[in-house]
């Protein structure tokens, strides 16, 4: 049971984020869900802004990468009428990361999110995955993720 996991791993889900432009938080199609970009929101605040390797490190990066999977589980529970338990694998992520010019490790900023999958649903949370890095993000965000999911019925 997720539930069981959350309460393992110290996880509380944080409600779901609102939209902040014209699009939707997540769609669901057949058996998949789409998860709109997911910022590092805590509490109604963005938690990292700038870029990694110049306002913030390795590990800030991560910790902001954790925190929008944390916001991906969310919308993706609410996808799910508050049901994780009916994720039948994590498809892929998307990692956007705003980097300074010499900063090359997007990758280990975007595991943050892609090892809370493996955490919290084994091996159906391994997926598929890019990690880039990119000038800017919204809001001055250090890191955005997106999600796809299957889902049972």
């Amino acid at each position: 049971m997720i539930s069981q996991r959350f309460a393992e791993l110290g996880i509380t889900l944080p409600h779901p984020a609102a939209a902040v432009a014209a699009y939707v938080p997540y769609v669901v199609t057949g058996d998949l869900v789409f998860i709109s970009g997911q910022l590092p929101i805590e509490a109604g605040r963005l938690q990292a802004v700038g870029r990694l390797g110049q306002e913030l490190d390795l590990t800030a990066g991560y910790a902001a990468a954790r925190l929008c999977g944390l916001n991906i589980l969310a919308q993706a529970s609410a996808a799910c009428g508050g049901d994780l338990n009916r994720v039948a694998r994590c498809v892929k992520l998307g990692g956007f990361v705003a980097s300074a010019a010499d900063f090359f490790d997007q990758p280990k900023v975007v595991n943050g999110a892609s090892e809370l999958m493996e955490q919290v649903f084994g091996e159906a949370g391994k997926h598929a995955r890019f990690a880039v890095g990119v000038g800017n993000l919204p809001l001055n965000a250090a890191v955005e993720i997106d999600a796809i999911f299957q889902i049972r019925s």
